[in-house]
């Protein structure tokens, strides 16, 4: 039996990882086994890499070395995390995955979508989500929300709003292409209202 595998998308400030941990509460509630997962990060190994990428300076990283260090977490937390729990029959629900890379490094900074599809292939082959929930929002007051929180891992809040603004169209563009896949969710909202729209897409998708 095959799981299902569920991805939250968006930029910074749009409210993916409070609708996530909703959303893992609501599957628990209904008796539905369910793993709470997070992008870059979700095991041990990939924690270390995260640490290394989300702090520091925006200019830390050559483009290229970035991607490849997202995609070495992922290939840790797929083998270790994802990829047992869906053979296992449970669901996944995961903050931030492949698009995530396609969108910042790929089309934020400039490496492109296809040379980011093709390290995917090549590292994780066709491992992707049956439902992505793209979390849109203004990257204005997005960002105004996520500078609100507390922490260190504030490297991408602070790239400039050009990047942002591109980051956002880029989810889009991607949502556009795989209508069967993405669902678009207004994330200006409230928490209430944005969970009840996330729980409408899943029902809708089954």
């Amino acid at each position: 039996m095959t799981g299902l595998f569920i991805t939250l998308e968006g930029g910074e400030g749009s409210g993916k990882s409070t609708q996530a941990k909703l959303l893992s509460e609501h599957f628990a509630a209904q008796g539905r086994k369910c793993i709470l997962t997070r992008e870059p990060g979700g095991c041990p190994q990939a924690d270390a890499i995260r640490a290394l990428l989300l702090t520091g300076s925006v200019d830390k990283w050559h483009p290229v070395a970035e991607t490849l260090l997202f995609q070495a977490a992922r290939v840790e937390h797929a083998e270790r995390v994802i990829t047992p729990a869906l053979e296992r029959g449970e669901t996944v629900l995961c903050d931030r995955f492949l698009d995530s890379t396609i969108v910042y490094q790929g089309i934020g900074k400039g490496l492109g979508a296809d040379y980011i599809r093709e390290l995917h292939r090549l590292t994780l082959g066709a491992l992707a989500p049956s439902l992505t929930l793209l979390l849109d929002i203004d990257p204005a007051i997005g960002l105004k929300r996520a500078r609100n929180r507390a922490g260190e891992e504030t490297r991408f809040e602070h790239m400039d709003m050009a990047f942002h603004q591109r980051v956002r169209e880029g989810f889009l563009a991607l949502a556009k292409a795989e209508p069967e896949r993405f669902a678009v969710i207004d994330a200006s909202r409230g928490v209430e209202e944005v969970r009840q729209t996330v729980l409408e897409a899943i029902e809708r998708r089954g």
